[in-house]
């Protein structure tokens, strides 16, 4: 009967954090969509990047948000193909 218990403790854990991401538009999504799409970006950070973004303006590519404290490379590697800067049209064209 624990296996069970531990087994379902499990599948719970798993299913309560988001496994795929999805793609967002980093110049224009608040820190809650932030945090929910991005991996690895909790609310803090997410409001760390809106904040970033308030006062230098938008972000040219994937890597500025390296700029943000407490993003890095590994993190916008994890989230790189879901990193949209303009519209999802936009990024259509570019392909």
């Amino acid at each position: 009967m624990k296996r069970a218990h531990l087994i379902i403790a499990l599948l719970a854990a798993i299913c309560s954090f988001p496994l795929l991401a999805g793609p967002v538009n980093i110049n224009t999504a608040d820190a809650e969509t932030l945090a929910r799409e991005l991996n690895g970006v909790g609310i803090s950070k997410a409001a760390l990047i809106v904040a970033y973004r308030d006062s230098h303006g938008a972000f040219k590519t994937a890597d500025d948000l390296a700029k943000v404290k407490g993003i890095g490379k590994a993190t916008i590697e994890k989230n790189r193909e879901n990193i949209l800067l303009g519209s999802k049209k936009e990024a259509a064209k570019k392909k």
